[in-house]
């Protein structure tokens, strides 16, 4: 896969929960570390975004964060880097690692 081709995997990965299925049904017919890596992550944000929207105030509140979250690794997709996003990139790395 050219690096355009995973940038667009990367990016499509950010656009709601039907996004991330066509990434990731592009991503299997190419596979690329970029794009497995924003797979990996806006896998996780949207979890817990999903998560967070359940509990109230404080869920809510926090879904805030997460959605600059959300922001910041679309602008990392983006611009192609493979950077996690802070404070949870990492972890969702770790977690989701399985996902290549």
């Amino acid at each position: 896969m050219n690096n355009s081709d995973a940038k667009v995997v990367a990016i499509i990965s950010y656009i709601t929960l039907i996004g991330w299925i066509i990434a990731i049904i592009l991503h299997n017919q190419n596979r690329s570390e970029l794009g497995a890596y924003h797979l990996r992550q806006s896998l996780g944000i949207m979890l817990t975004m999903i998560i967070m929207a359940m509990i109230p105030v404080i869920g809510w509140f926090l879904n805030l964060i997460m959605f600059v979250l959300w922001i910041v690794g679309l602008i990392y997709a983006i611009q192609g880097d493979q950077k996690p996003v802070p404070f949870i990139g990492q972890f969702y790395q770790d977690i989701f690692k399985g996902l290549n």
